[in-house]
């Protein structure tokens, strides 16, 4: 899964910062520990620095948690998969240790981020950039012919990434048929994966990047920035890691889950009513998953419909396991049992389940700080996600509030994806640019009609338009043609 991701580099967004309580300066003290921070396994790694590793990340990364080698074999993949080892550095109880349980994750903004740990380790010593020796936790995950998965362990090992890839470099290669020969592999890897996805019920949430770009003079516009197929093979990756790492913890019955219900009737209903609104062909027996998964990348629908897909999520939440299991054990988007342990750099929780998956991999005790502190962990956690969505919606909010600040009372087509319901206002979806955002008045439900814009205000980040039957001509289809 993954959600929306805005870039605007040249909005401010301090003010957001300040409202969050984000601070990205870190503690002396915590700030001394990652400094001089050393490698507490150093002397009982595995050195595999004669792998060639690479890594797939966005353009200017440099919190790099993933290195990835794969490859094709007579009977199926062997997937090695080197995740930073911050157990390795960070001092248990230290200072550091404390200010990363206060943060809990990495806060991403447009115009940079609030890092979870001192960007001296974050976007240094323990980043995994290339042509480096770097600390990993190393999982070797051996697949057969349809990339299911065999056999699957985790340690400590040694490693050296040989490239720094991006999505689009790597998609162009892809498409061009020069890939790096670590990567040669991962398109039909990829695919094999995405069809077990499929045929798991998965349902991946693929948002298409908001960019938000200066239009000369004028001001500010909204593009869509659709995902590659190369961002869908690499995520699939790292989503085998997870579930090969629960499989690990459901069967010790020890770890830290990444939780979640089935969709309830409400919001199945929601979606189905959404993309009816839209125009989009959905057969009765066609599952969620599958709609989804169909969606053209870069399309203003899909985001649209991506965003109501949403509420398909809810409920997502940790469950600590420690000697039994509870009744829900699975992630329903992802259609098995899951965990969080290929970001450790970015998350908290990364940590301590890949000390867990170490142990139980090397049938050795779960260190005690490890399983004493799971509970925190998942609070931490749950609210820290809470926040980072609220911190995702605003910079959203203010970017959209910021482009559509000088065409108040302009006319737009649009399309009702939720009409009024008792005190909720009723819900539009703008093509060009591409938003969803409330409306005044009563529009029927699933309509394509013209809305006035109403408020565009950046400070409160509101964005409302107005419907009034009397003045609102029937448009043009929307469609994709106005993708970015």
């Amino acid at each position: 899964m993954s959600v929306r991701r805005l870039a605007a580099a040249e909005l401010e967004f301090g003010s957001i910062r300040t409202e969050f309580g984000l601070v990205s300066d870190f503690p002396d003290a915590a700030l001394a520990e990652a400094e001089h921070a050393v490698d507490a396994f150093s002397a009982v790694r595995e050195d595999r620095v004669d792998l060639p590793f690479v890594t797939i990340d966005p353009p200017g990364s440099m919190d790099l948690d993933q290195a990835l080698h794969l490859q094709r074999t007579a009977s199926g993949f062997v997937v090695h998969y080197a995740i930073a080892d911050l157990g390795a550095v960070v001092v248990p109880g230290g200072a550091l240790d404390t200010e990363v349980r206060r943060r809990g994750q990495t806060y991403y903004l447009p115009d940079g981020s609030i890092p979870l740990h001192p960007p001296v380790l974050s976007a240094g010593n323990a980043s995994l950039l290339p042509e480096q020796d770097r600390p990993v936790a190393l999982w070797t995950i051996e697949c057969d012919e349809r990339a299911q998965p065999q056999t699957w362990s985790v340690r400590r090992a040694r490693v050296r990434s040989v490239a720094r890839l991006d999505y689009a470099g790597v998609q162009a290669d892809a498409d061009a048929g020069r890939l790096h020969p670590s990567i040669a592999a991962l398109p039909e890897f990829g695919a094999l994966r995405l069809a077990a996805a499929a045929h798991r019920g998965a349902i991946e949430l693929n948002l298409p990047e908001q960019v938000v770009i200066r239009d000369g003079d004028a001001g500010w516009r909204l593009e869509l920035e659709p995902r590659t197929a190369a961002d869908e093979w690499n995520a699939q990756v790292s989503l085998l890691t997870g579930m090969c790492a629960a499989a690990l913890m459901v069967s010790a019955e020890l770890g830290l889950l990444r939780t979640m219900p089935p969709p309830d009737a409400a919001a199945l209903a929601g979606i189905r009513r959404a993309a009816k609104a839209l125009g989009l062909d959905w057969p009765a027996d066609v599952p969620v998953g599958r709609l989804l998964a169909a969606l053209p990348t870069g399309a203003p629908t899909t985001l649209a419909v991506m965003s109501e897909a949403t509420g398909l999520l809810r409920g997502a939440g940790y469950t600590v396991l420690d000697g039994s299991l509870p009744e829900q054990v699975s992630q329903s988007a992802i259609g098995a049992p899951y965990t969080h342990v290929t970001a450790p750099l970015r998350r908290l929780t990364d940590r301590f389940t890949t000390e867990i998956c170490l142990a139980l991999s090397a049938a050795t005790p779960v260190p005690d700080w490890v399983r004493a502190g799971l509970s925190e962990v998942a609070e931490v956690m749950r609210y820290t996600d809470a926040l980072a969505g609220k911190v995702e919606r605003a910079c959203v909010d203010r970017a959209e509030a910021t482009v559509l600040a000088d065409r108040v009372g302009s006319d737009f087509p649009a399309v009702v994806l939720r009409g009024k319901d008792g005190r909720r206002d009723a819900e539009v979806f703008v093509a060009d640019p591409p938003v969803v955002a409330r409306c005044d008045g009563d529009p029927p439900d699933g309509a394509q009609l013209t809305v006035r814009l109403q408020t565009a205000d950046i400070d409160t980040r509101t964005v409302r338009f107005a419907y009034r039957p009397a003045d609102s001509a029937v448009p043009a289809e929307i469609n994709d043609s106005t993708a970015g």
